[in-house]
């Protein structure tokens, strides 16, 4: 097993982590669906111009059906995501939504295509929805929403879908015309948004700048990095290794933008941080290679 493959998935994590930093440094009315719309449209237009001009693309092995679930997932991961924040506060929502996508994932492995997850998957996705829980533990979240509950889920088992259906389409493609395909066509998707909430705030220059990264190191070059990952690894192991993003942003919370957590929460970051650990080491190990999946 390639240990490359997981620390590529890990680094598009710690990526996908920077998200919420990167937002709060946004200034004026910023709606959290527009800046969902605004990086898909950077990171999917620029990256599918990129594989336009290299040639990349091979239009004849497109599998079309798995592109277009890829990218209605990723685009209804957006709105569902950022609702259940709105409705259920930061913490609940992130803890939530990310947390339940690697059970997810799991069983849809296991009861849809019948490929059992190893023993390492689920000593590591446990320690690492424990670490997610009490990593948030002390903060002080909104109060429970059910709506917002359900959205939350339902962000989870997009981005569970995503990385399943999304595997199916590396087998075809290659990782860029793939990505640039599945998040262009998911930007398109998202547009709507950019016409009911305002935009002004795009206008400032340093706004403009975090946009850009949001579109190209937050979502463009994390996504192929997780799309080089998946392509070694079971999609069960790539979505808990997910879940490096909720720990790589409360770290960013604590250090940067001065946010504070209690003891209880360390204990979860290094559960978070261990369970993470378990899935890249193990699955280098003879035991780990013996708990993969048969058919991986």
């Amino acid at each position: 097993m390639n240990k490359w493959a997981y620390v590529s998935v890990l680094l598009a994590a710690v990526l996908w982590g920077t998200t919420g930093t990167a937002q709060n440094f946004i200034e004026g009315e910023a709606h959290a669906l527009t800046i969902g719309a605004i990086r898909l449209a950077i990171g999917g237009f620029s990256l599918f111009a990129i594989a336009l001009l290299m040639k990349k693309f091979v239009w004849r092995t497109v599998p079309w059906e798995a592109v277009v679930l890829s990218a209605i997932s990723m685009a209804l991961f957006q709105p569902l995501f950022f609702s259940s924040v709105q409705l259920t506060g930061i913490a609940v929502g992130t803890v939530v939504a990310i947390g339940s996508a690697p059970v997810l994932a799991g069983m849809i492995e296991w009861l849809v295509l019948r490929k059992t997850p190893g023993r390492v998957w689920a000593a590591a996705t446990a320690m690492a929805i424990i670490g997610c829980l009490l990593l948030f533990a002390n903060s002080e979240a909104g109060a429970v929403h059910a709506g917002g509950i359900a959205m939350a889920l339902g962000a989870g088992l997009a981005f569970a879908v995503y990385a399943i259906v999304s595997k199916r389409v590396l087998e075809e493609m290659e990782s860029v015309p793939a990505v640039a395909l599945i998040f262009s066509m998911s930007a398109l998707c998202l547009q709507p948004f950019l016409f009911l909430f305002d935009l002004s705030y795009i206008g400032e220059s340093r706004n403009l700048a975090l946009l850009v990264y949001l579109g190209i190191g937050a979502t463009s070059l994390s996504y192929l990095l997780f799309s080089g990952g998946l392509r070694a690894i079971p999609s069960s192991s790539a979505v808990t290794l997910s879940l490096a993003e909720p720990l790589t942003a409360a770290l960013l919370g604590v250090f940067v933008v001065g946010e504070r957590l209690g003891w209880i929460s360390w204990v979860g970051v290094s559960l978070l941080l261990g369970g993470i650990l378990v899935l890249t080491l193990g699955k280098g190990s003879k035991k780990g290679a013996r708990d993969a999946p048969l058919t991986e």
